[in-house]
This record gives structure tokens, C-alpha cells and sequence, in this order.
């Protein structure tokens, strides 16, 4: 039904789930990383944003591509804009994109990119997703303080997000890529529920048995640090974020995922089950 579409980032967190459903389902892909990682049922490719020598060998005889941006870029579209021309050139007509529910089209980073994308395809989307519950369960920060410290730190207050499984929104990828008609529209993904990081906190105590807490930073402590492990421009729009959800900015559920899907959104209880096992009886 397709020719090859190209996964970038096929070891990530989207990009490995996006390239196994479609691999899954009969699809060629071609699985882009910096090593050319094997991907089961993919070819691999390098790839790097920065080294545009490895771009045309990725796009040769590429019709669809997945794009995740380059992680912790604050002006992305500097090296992705050439590369859609010439992914575009190269007989690409379908392109989706990896945003985030946080970046409206034309907004910061990755939101120029979200801007310039349906002129340069006719075929296109563009993916907003909420915050990831892996950040609980992967290698994200959060999870790593829970395993190690029983604690979650942000400056969301009482803010509430309707955090998404990445199984969910790999979902809504594959479909976006595959399907006869591209969606051509900005998708905003949610799980099924909004929630507080204290209610984050309490399923996880619930899921594992050990007790895990919501510590409230200010805005300009968690700043100061994740500045400790990230560039300070970089480290201040983090914070920001966080006052946002704080401010009610994320405080919301949409249907995307089962309209595209034909199913609901996994619950963040569901997944915690699934990943962190059952609580000790």
C-alpha cells in the first residue's frame, strides 16, 4: 500500500513503537539513527541531523517520513526546513511530525517547523502529544528520582495534564503515515484522563507499594536545577513549561486517539500496572 517510509529516531521512545507497528502490518521502513541501529523487520540507516552527508542515503526511494525533531535543539528548524526540501525533491509527499501539545504552530522550536509543514507537503500532520507517561516508568528524570528517591519534583502546582502512553501515540503515527488520506490537520494526543502529579504520585505508591511523593518546586528552583544538566537557555524553558501546567495550560482531554485508532487511550493506572508490576501483596 506504500513504498518505504523513513522512521527518524527509530531507537526512541515514538520512533522504535512507530517503526514496530509498522513493520508489524507489512510496511517497509527504513529505521534512521546515528549508529544505524538494527531494527527488527527495518532497514537501518544512519542518520544525524547535523551531518547532512548521511541525508540522502536515508531519503533515496523514500515516499513517507516520521519526523522527531532533534532533542533539546531550541531552533530546530534550522537543520530541518533543508532537510524537508530535500526530502521533498527526493519524492517524499507525505511527511508527520512529532510536536508537542506545549508548541502551537508558529510558536518556539519545533513550532516553525509545525508552521512551514503544509506548504512544502501536500500530505502531512502534525502530532501534539501531551506529556509522555514513560517519563514515570523510562529513563526520563522523573522516573529515575522515583526509583532512586520515591519522588517526583516540578513546579506544576496543582496543575493537571492529560498525559499520553507512547504506545498511543505511535498508534496515531502509523495511521497518519498509512492511511489513504493524510490527516493534514494538527492532532492534539491525551490519554483519557487529566491529572495532578500528585495523583501521578499516589498510583504509582498504589501500583508498587513504595511510597512515592510530589515535591512542589517554584518555578525558578527547578530552573536552577535542571541548569545543573542542561544548558541554562534550555533549562529555563523546562521551568516555564511547568508554570504553564501550573497556569491550566495542559488541563485537558481530546478524542484524537480513538478517532484515528478505533480504540480508547491506555490510563496512566493501566500502563503503571503493566511496566512497574503489581503492588506486593
Amino acid at each position: 500500500m506504500t513504498g518505504v517510509t523513513l522512521v527518524i529516531g527509530a531507537t526512541g521512545t515514538t520512533g522504535s513503537r512507530t517503526a514496530a507497528r509498522l513493520t508489524g502490518a507489512g510496511h517497509r521502513v527504513r529505521a534512521a539513527s546515528r549508529r544505524a541501529t538494527p531494527v527488527p523487520g527495518a532497514e537501518p540507516v544512519a542518520f544525524d541531523w547535523y551531518a547532512p552527508a548521511t541525508h540522502p542515503a536515508a531519503l533515496a526511494g523514500t515516499d513517507r517520513v516520521y519526523l522527531v525533531p532533534p532533542v533539546g535543539d531550541p531552533d530546530p528548524a534550522a537543520v530541518m526546513l533543508p532537510f524537508l526540501r530535500q526530502a521533498r525533491a527526493a519524492g517524499v509527499r507525505r511527511a508527520v511530525l512529532l510536536s508537542s501539545s506545549a508548541v502551537p504552530e508558529g510558536g518556539p522550536a519545533v513550532g516553525q517547523v509545525h508552521r512551514a509543514l503544509p506548504e512544502l507537503f501536500d500530505e502531512w500532520a502534525v502530532l501534539r502529544p501531551s506529556w509522555f507517561m514513560q517519563n514515570f516508568t523510562g529513563a526520563h528524570e522523573h522516573a529515575r528520582s522515583i526509583r532512586e528517591e520515591g519522588v517526583i519534583r516540578t513546579a506544576t502546582g496543582d496543575g493537571r495534564v492529560g498525559f499520553v502512553d507512547a504506545e498511543d501515540i505511535a498508534a496515531v503515527a502509523a495511521h497518519a503515515l498509512t492511511d489513504e488520506r493524510a490527516p493534514g490537520a494538527d492532532l492534539v494526543l491525551t490519554g483519557p484522563e487529566a491529572l495532578g502529579h500528585d495523583d501521578i504520585a499516589a498510583i504509582l505508591t498504589e501500583v508498587t507499594g513504595r511510597p512515592v511523593v510530589h515535591r512542589r518546586l517554584t518555578e525558578a528552583e527547578l530552573a536552577d536545577r535542571l541548569a545543573a544538566q542542561l544548558p541554562a537557555e534550555f533549562a529555563a524553558l523546562l521551568a516555564g513549561l511547568d508554570r504553564s501546567i501550573a497556569e491550566g495550560a495542559e488541563d485537558r482531554v481530546t478524542d484524537t486517539v480513538e478517532r484515528l485508532t478505533g480504540r480508547p487511550p491506555r490510563a496512566f493506572r493501566a500502563l503503571a500496572e503493566q511496566e512497574l508490576g503489581g503492588r506486593p501483596r
